[in-house]
This record gives C-alpha cells, sequence and structure tokens, in this order.
C-alpha cells in the first residue's frame, strides 16, 4: 500500500480526476477550479471552471507533469460557462475528451473533443452530442471494444429535469418512498462521438432486489459516475453528493442492473466527492479529492491518489478520507 494519500498538483485547483493509462503511462483529466466570487448554492454556480490541464505521470510515485491547457470554454462554439468532470476515451489512435458544460441557455450539454495525443490540445466539435444532457460523463471500454458512457448529476447537474430522456418543464422530484433517480448509460457510436441509442436509466438494487429509493440518501446516486471492470464484473461506482459518500454496486452488464456494495471512500474535507479507479502497474489506485489545501473551501479542490484493495470476495476494502 501507498503509506499516505498523495496530493499531485500544487499551485492549481483540481478536482473530479479521470485517470487512465495510456502508452504505459498515467494520465490523469480533472477539471479546474478557479476562484470565482459567487456565494456558495445548490445549484453549483460558485464552480467557474473554464478550462482543462492535462497531466501524466510515469510512476505513482514520480513527478507530475503538467500539460496545460488541453482544451478552453473560448475555444468550444456552442458552450455558455461551466466546464465541469471530463473524461477521456481512446480508439484507432485517436483520444476523445467528454465535457459537460452550460450551452448559451445555461442548459447543461456533454461535448466531445478530438485529439491526436493524449495530452491534447482537442479540438472541439461545432455541436454538443444529440440527446445529451446533464453532467458527469465517464466513458468506459468493455473488453469488446464497445465503449458505453454513463453520466448524470442532480441538483446543479440538472438530471431532475428530465424524464424519458425529455427534457420537463418543472424538475421531478421522487418522494423518499419512490426509487430514486438513475444515472444514465449510452453505448457510444463507432466513431465515439454520438450516442447509438436512447440513453437508458441504470438502476441499483439493495440487497432485496429492490431498486435504491429517494430517500435513502446515504446509498443512492448523486452524481460522479465511474464504471471500471474487475474479476469479470462490473463496478459501478459514485458519490452520494448530499452525505459526501463514494459507493459503488457491482454487475454482470454494462447496463446492470446492480447491485449495491458497500462504501469505498468516508467523507472528506469539503462538500463535494468525485473520483475515478485505475488499474497502473499491476496494482489499483483511487483518485479523487477534497478541500483540505484550499481551508476547506468547497469550490477549491485538489486532487489526490490513495491505493485501493480487493477482499477476496470482490468487495472494496473502504478508505478513509480524512487519512493523513
Amino acid at each position: 500500500m501507498m503509506k499516505n494519500p498523495r496530493y499531485l498538483v500544487d499551485g492549481l485547483y483540481t478536482a473530479d480526476p479521470s485517470a487512465h493509462v495510456f502508452n504505459g503511462k498515467l494520465y490523469i483529466y480533472p477539471s479546474h477550479d478557479i476562484e470565482s466570487g459567487i456565494p456558495e448554492n445548490d445549484n453549483g454556480d460558485h464552480f467557474d471552471m473554464r478550462d482543462y490541464h492535462v497531466f501524466s505521470m510515469d510512476d505513482i510515485d514520480g513527478e507530475v507533469t503538467d500539460h496545460g491547457v488541453a482544451l478552453d470554454v473560448e475555444d468550444v462554439p456552442w458552450a455558455g460557462r461551466q466546464m465541469w468532470d471530463t473524461d477521456v476515451a481512446h480508439k484507432n489512435g485517436k483520444y476523445y475528451l467528454y465535457f459537460p458544460v452550460k450551452d448559451k441557455t445555461d442548459i447543461f450539454r456533454i461535448g466531445a473533443a478530438v485529439s491526436d495525443k493524449p495530452e491534447g490540445p482537442f479540438i472541439p466539435e461545432r455541436h454538443p452530442i444529440i440527446g445529451s444532457y446533464s453532467i458527469d460523463p465517464a466513458v468506459f471500454e468493455d473488453e469488446d471494444g464497445q465503449h458505453y458512457m454513463y453520466f448524470g448529476g442532480l441538483w446543479g447537474g440538472q438530471l431532475q429535469r428530465y424524464l424519458n430522456n425529455k427534457a420537463q418543464e418543472c424538475g421531478f422530484k421522487p418522494a423518499d418512498d419512490e426509487p430514486s433517480l438513475p444515472a444514465r448509460v449510452v453505448k457510444m457510436s463507432d466513431d465515439l462521438l454520438e450516442f447509438a441509442e436512447e440513453p437508458k436509466s441504470l438502476v441499483i438494487l439493495d440487497e432485496n432486489g429492490e431498486p435504491l429509493k429517494a430517500g435513502d440518501h446515504d446509498r443512492r446516486f448523486f452524481e460522479a459516475s465511474w464504471m471500471h471492470k474487475y474479476n469479470g464484473k462490473y463496478y459501478f461506482s459514485y458519490s452520494t453528493g448530499n452525505t459526501h459518500l463514494l459507493c459503488y454496486a457491482v454487475g454482470d452488464s454494462p447496463y446492470g442492473p446492480f447491485t449495491y456494495k458497500g462504501v469505498i471512500l468516508t467523507p472528506v474535507v469539503g462538500w463535494t466527492t468525485h473520483h475515478s479507479i485505475c488499474e497502473f502497474k499491476g496494482k489499483w489506485y483511487l483518485f479523487h479529492h477534497d478541500s483540505k489545501p484550499s481551508g476547506g473551501k468547497t469550490w477549491l479542490r485538489s486532487m489526490k491518489v490513495t491505493e485501493l484493495e480487493y477482499n477476496e470476495d470482490g468487495s472494496i476494502k473502504t478508505i478513509d478520507g480524512m487519512a493523513e
């Protein structure tokens, strides 16, 4: 095990790290927190995020290289404001960066940008992905080469504004005893630039095979989708938002259903918890963030990494979010 969690970047506030191994190196794609001066609110307006930097490492304990700005909001023709969590996929020598940003009407869409190099720069498409909405895209490549996008986020992430992939005039909030609002999963097109189908609901079941309820704030999905595979099983991990946990559920298909299994990370300093899970040189790692370096300011976060371990039955050992 790593002796301690490690902060990865000084002098730049970075959050929501998506980690991938390309060409034998570890690449990290975080969002970039900037002081906005806007009072904190539930819509996340205080998260003033205008660009993405890409970072790389040859070893988990080695030097972290900042490759600079890979994409700026000014480069995206349809963008308005707030470039939140991003992720990257690779296919046929091209790298595809997916990013949520509010359009000029303040509605979150998901865009795609392309590069010949994992560090960018990335050239954005002229329009968002048709049929996309909400935030936090995470793209998973299965062993057969098929790619799937997982996305969605409540409250400021606007997921509650959609029903059956259609926008509603008023946001929908289920009662505490009704099934919770689910994340979305969608197969990507062969060129990785569009959806190949209508997004589907990603259902998380409890130990009795029933969908998690909206009032089950310690277990239900809120935001921060991530998918990885371990010993033939699909692990969907996510944040519970207002209860500040990273949890996971396991299934036999990229579509689910998934059964809730436990907590990956207990609460950290700061409101949000967002992560990725990546295998690198034979070990598994959890990349996440907290607000400790900024003195607890929830909108100025710093990404970090710690080793992740499995039990013999495939369950994930819970990590203490406050560990030094």
